[in-house]
C-alpha cells in the first residue's frame, strides 16, 4: 500500500464514521438519532457539540473539548450528589450518606484520571490549542463553580450534623468509639476532600507541563500560573484538617516505649513496660481526658448554626 492509498483510506474511514453506520446484529442504521437510546439521549445534539474533524485547529482540539466538557457533566453529577448528601445528612440517614459519600469519591476519583488524559497533549500542541480560548479558563466552569456553592453546603450541614449531637469534630476523634457514625462520617468526608484537592493538584501538573508555573506565565484569565498552587489545596473541610494539627501539637511521648525497651503482654489490656506500668498514652488520647486538650475550646472555622465566622 502506498503512502497516497493510506492516506485516502484513512479519509475514507474518517466519512465513514461521521456518517451512520449499520450494525449487523440490529440491521439498522445508528447515527441518524431516530433510535430510542439515541433520542432519550439525544447524542446527535451531544455529539455535535465539538467541533467538526474537518475544522479543528489541531487533532488534539478534539481531545480538549471531549474532556473537558466530560468533566462538566461528572461536575454537575458530583453537585447534583451533594445536594443529596446535604438532604441525607440534614434527616440522619446514615446508609444513604454512606452510599452517596462513596459515589461522590468514585466521580471526584475519575476527574482526576480523566484530566490525565490531557498531559498526552503536548505543549506545541497546545499552545496552537489554546488560541481558540478567548480569555477562558477553569474559573469560569459552571461545574467548578457549582460544586463550590455545593461544598459550602456539605460544610454547613457536617456542622449541623455535630450541632445536632452536642459535639465538636475534635470529640470524634479524641473518642471515636463513643462516636462511631460521625467518625466514620468525618473520615468519609475527608476521603472526599482529598480526592478533590488531588483532582485539582493533578489539573496544576497539566498546566505546569503545558504552559508552566511562573510568575512571568499568565493563564488566559491574566492570573499568574503561580498562584494555582494554593488554590488547588484549598481543602473543603479545613475543620477537618485542623484536627490533625490540633492533635499533633498537643501530642506528646508519655505512655509510649522507647525504642528497643522491653514490653510485657498483658491480657486483655494495653502492653506494660518491663516495670509493670501500663502504657496509657493512646487511652488517654482515646478517651477524651487529654490533658492538653481545653474542655472549652472550640474548633477554628467551624460552622455551626450560631457560627458568624466564615472559616
Amino acid at each position: 500500500m502506498t503512502a497516497k492509498d493510506s492516506g485516502t483510506s484513512a479519509d475514507a474511514l474518517q466519512r465513514t464514521i461521521e456518517g451512520t453506520v449499520f450494525n449487523s446484529t440490529l440491521r439498522k442504521n445508528v447515527g441518524e438519532g431516530v433510535l430510542d437510546y439515541e433520542v432519550y439521549l439525544n447524542t446527535n445534539e451531544l455529539l455535535a457539540l465539538q467541533t467538526p474533524f474537518a475544522a479543528l485547529s489541531a487533532p488534539d482540539e478534539l481531545l480538549f473539548q471531549v474532556v473537558h466538557q466530560t468533566q462538566e457533566l461528572w461536575m454537575k453529577q458530583l453537585t447534583f450528589e451533594a445536594v443529596n448528601l446535604v438532604r441525607a445528612m440534614d434527616g440522619a440517614k446514615f446508609p444513604a450518606i454512606v452510599a452517596t459519600l462513596h459515589r461522590m469519591l468514585v466521580i471526584a476519583r475519575g476527574l482526576g484520571d480523566q484530566i490525565r488524559i490531557l498531559q498526552t497533549m503536548p505543549p506545541d500542541v497546545f499552545q496552537v490549542v489554546r488560541r481558540q480560548l478567548g480569555n477562558g479558563s477553569g474559573l469560569e466552569s459552571p461545574g467548578y463553580n457549582r460544586f463550590n456553592v455545593a461544598s459550602e453546603g456539605l460544610r454547613a450541614a457536617f456542622g449541623r450534623w455535630c450541632a445536632r449531637l452536642g459535639i465538636r469534630p475534635i470529640d470524634i476523634y479524641q473518642d471515636p468509639q463513643s462516636h462511631a457514625e460521625s467518625h466514620r462520617l468525618a473520615e468519609a468526608l475527608l476521603d472526599l476532600d482529598e480526592a478533590v484537592q488531588s483532582w485539582l493538584v493533578t489539573h496544576y501538573m497539566l498546566v505546569r507541563r503545558t504552559i508552566g508555573v511562573a510568575k512571568s506565565v499568565k493563564a488566559l484569565d491574566g492570573f499568574p500560573t503561580v498562584l494555582l498552587a494554593s488554590r488547588m489545596t484549598r481543602p473543603l473541610f479545613p475543620e477537618l484538617w485542623d484536627i490533625r494539627v490540633e492533635m499533633t501539637e498537643t501530642w506528646n511521648r508519655a505512655g509510649g516505649f522507647q525504642p528497643g525497651e522491653a514490653r510485657t503482654t498483658n491480657a486483655g489490656g494495653p502492653p506494660t513496660h518491663a516495670s509493670g506500668t501500663m502504657s496509657v498514652g493512646v487511652t488517654q488520647s482515646v478517651s477524651g481526658t487529654h490533658p492538653a486538650v481545653a474542655e472549652d475550646s472550640e474548633p477554628e472555622g467551624m460552622p455551626g448554626p450560631s457560627s458568624s465566622r466564615a472559616g
